[in-house]
């Protein structure tokens, strides 16, 4: 196993195959009873910074990509069984006013999922500014914990607080959570920065990550997804593994590439490219006994057939946009 910190190459997963642009690799979510059932089958889809209200060359199709997003899942063959949104569903703005606006048209575009359970997370450009008082009155708690089907998850808030710290509080209620589970169970965490110091200059890192990472260390089956960088990166600080989502809106350069993370360029000759969501698909038979297999989809943000730079149903650019 790679050592603590260093970064997960694709080669370390199992390369299944390429599918709608991304592909599918394959690991173990180890601790869950690997039978096989079907009710023991299911999978999610992680759709992350969307920034609608974003406006700017970056992305000309910016009231298109997060509508035909919406399209693409609810044509997937098999609804998921739920979707979370890892943070920042909104652009940043200053007017409290406004950034109440950009949530709504938020939630009215994304209330075409064909999906019941959708559930949302909160990222800086949503509540750094007012410590998530917004996002809470629109989406509830901007921490939080559900189970599904043998599997834990976890939700953390690592944005609310503008020194980029989950906090004692949120830390506390951590370990309360965490104590209640069985140390082999599986995991999910969930979280919009990564928890370990990935570029800390750029603000890919969590100050008090190190330790949540602690005590996570205990629990023997923990896999992160995340948001933030707007691009897919794998690594492993000890055992766990940590798998960043790709935008909706543009992509960053790589880690530590450039002296500052400025959106990469919206290249016309491929639109969308960097752009994209992902399917986690969990069960039957892992590599061992105690281990349930579980598969990453990364999927562009429209559906086959509908490439076309066009405007979401929402409309065109909205004037006075930031």
């Amino acid at each position: 196993m790679p050592a603590k910190g260093q970064t997960m190459q694709r080669r370390d997963f199992l390369h299944l195959a390429g599918l709608g642009g991304g592909a599918i690799f394959s690991a173990s979510l180890a601790g869950c009873a690997g039978t096989g059932r079907p009710q023991d089958e299911f999978y999610f889809v992680q759709l992350s910074d969307t920034h609608w209200g974003f406006q700017g060359p970056a992305s000309p199709d910016a009231r298109g990509t997060l509508p035909k997003a919406v399209a693409a899942v609810n044509a997937l063959p098999r609804p998921p069984d739920f979707i979370v949104f890892t943070g920042d569903l909104t652009h940043t703005t200053d007017d409290p006013a406004e950034r109440r606006r950009r949530m709504a048209e938020f939630k009215q575009v994304v209330d075409g999922l064909n999906v019941k359970t959708v559930r949302f997370m909160p990222g800086e450009h949503d509540a750094s500014l007012d410590r998530g008082a917004a996002f809470k009155e629109m989406f509830g708690d901007t921490y939080f914990r559900f189970d599904h089907k043998g599997v834990h998850f976890m939700a953390l808030d690592n944005v609310s607080d503008r020194g980029t710290t989950l906090g004692p509080e949120q830390l506390a209620w951590m370990q309360a959570e965490l104590a209640k589970l069985d140390p082999s169970a599986p995991l999910v965490v969930l979280t919009h920065r990564p928890l370990f110091p990935l570029v800390p200059k750029w603000d890919w890192h969590t100050r008090d990550g190190e330790r949540a990472l602690a005590l996570l260390m205990p629990h023997r089956n923990v896999t992160v997804f995340y948001g933030h960088i707007h691009q897919e990166h794998h690594q492993l600080t000890g055992h766990i593994a940590h798998h960043s989502a790709r935008s909706l809106m543009f992509p960053l350069p790589a880690p530590g590439a450039a002296e500052r993370p400025l959106p990469l360029a919206w290249d016309p000759a491929v639109p969308y490219r960097g752009l994209g969501w992902r399917e986690v698909e969990i069960g039957g038979p892992g590599p061992s006994e105690s281990s349930m297999a579980w598969a990453k989809h990364e999927a562009p943000p429209v559906a086959a057939g509908q490439r076309r730079r066009g405007r979401g149903p929402q409309g065109g650019p909205r004037p006075g946009a930031s």
